[in-house]
């Protein structure tokens, strides 16, 4: 197993896509229309296919999702100056000044309906997202943190193939003229 870098927050990053191949994002209430896929930190001593289900749940109440497939290297981006300064905030939560976060991502398939999903997640955490919307690729990629489009366009890359091998020829690369 390879070991996530140094000086990074280990988490986990989940890419969820639904059966006509679009993936799930969500808008930060403060967000300013950026818009990301799940991501979390990982308990101490937790499996890290456990943490992503977990974060999954916690931040947009689906349970019904399968776990496809795992990248198997951690990918990892720098804080912006602006995240950094109010990153002193977190030390104390997280026990640790990090110059920026490292996910293993998950390729999950939702498996249930549309009304599942509940951006108050499962009441256990604070809310962190104000709107969601099944995406093509290239509108996630449009929309994405300028931090993190490379990891986004890694993700993609290496998940592609994954979702087109189940969804079948129509995946959605593009956002349609519809």
């Amino acid at each position: 197993m390879e070991f996530p870098p140094e000086g990074y927050r280990r988490g986990v990053g989940i890419c969820l896509f639904n059966s006509s191949g679009k993936i799930f994002a969500a808008s930060r209430l403060n967000g300013h229309e950026i818009w990301e896929m799940p991501q979390g930190g990982v308990n101490e001593g937790e499996d890290l296919k456990t943490a992503a289900k977990r974060e999954l749940m916690e931040e947009t109440g689906v349970v019904s999702a399968e776990i496809i497939a795992e990248l198997p290297y951690w990918l990892s981006y720098d804080f912006s100056p602006e995240v950094s300064i109010r990153h002193i905030k977190h030390i104390k939560h997280w026990g640790a000044r990090y110059k920026g976060q490292t996910h293993k991502w998950f390729l999950l398939k939702f498996t249930g309906k549309d009304e599942e999903i509940n951006l108050l997640g499962d009441g256990t955490e604070r809310q962190e997202f104000g709107e969601w919307s099944w995406m093509s690729i290239e509108q996630l990629l449009n929309q994405a943190k300028k931090s993190r489009k490379p990891v986004y366009e890694q993700v993609m890359k290496e998940f592609g193939n994954f979702i087109l091998g189940i969804v079948g020829d129509d995946i959605p690369l593009k956002q349609s003229e519809t």
